[in-house]
Parts: C-alpha cells; structure tokens; sequence
C-alpha cells in the first residue's frame, strides 16, 4: 500500500507558475512509475504526466509540453510537477498517481495508487 500526498495547488494569475508536490509513503519509492492527472468540473480525469521509476524518461500530454515539467527526487519519496505559463484552461483538480507494475503510463486506470487532489485555480 502506497500513500500519495498531494500539495502545492492555489489561485494563480494567468501566465503564472505553480509547483505542485506528491509524497509518497508506505512502500519504496522507486518501486513505482509516477503520474499526475487532473481533472475539471464536467469533465473525464486526464492525463498530464509520468515520469519513470529512475526519473529519466518522461511523457506529457499535448496541452501541457513545454509548460509543465515533472521530475522526481527519489531521497525524499516525491514527485512534482512545475507548471509554468498556467491558463484558465489548466484550471482543475490535480492527482498524483503510483503505477506498481511498468513504466510510464498514459490512462489512468494503469496506476494503482492515487492522491486525494490538489485545486488550481488560474483567474484574474
């Protein structure tokens, strides 16, 4: 069992940055391909990003490269997400996720272990 903790969400102006971090505890870390998603009012749970279990290979959706960057530090059980450039479209809740089996992922119903969410909210 895995727990996932999620922080780092708030209100930001459009054209701003957040970091957005996920602590895992109860199991290895490296043991497990990282995720985050997010998820708007109305709308299907996406994907954002994964990142494998040594950190050097990751994947981004469409909407987000070149913005966001996720990166893990494996001394302290965490994954983050740094999101740069935010528009009222990233808007949402954001959920990190632990895959026990393989690498990076893209549907999330390959990960096994999830956050309780974080909101971000980019509003003038």
């Amino acid at each position: 069992q895995v727990q996932l903790v999620e922080s780092g969400g708030g209100l930001v102006q459009p054209g701003g940055s957040l970091r957005l971090s996920c602590v895992a505890s109860g199991r290895t870390f490296t043991n497990y391909a990282m995720g985050w998603f997010r998820q708007a009012p109305g709308k299907e749970r996406e994907f954002v990003a994964t990142i494998n279990r040594s950190g050097g290979v990751t994947s981004y959706a469409d909407s987000v490269k070149g913005r966001f960057t996720i990166s893990r530090d494996n001394a302290k059980s965490t994954v983050y997400l740094q999101m740069n450039s935010l528009n009222p479209e990233d808007t949402a809740t954001y959920y990190c996720a632990a895959r026990s089996y393989g690498g990076i992922h893209y549907q999330a119903r390959g990960y096994d272990y999830w956050g309780q969410g974080t909101q971000v909210t980019v509003s003038s």
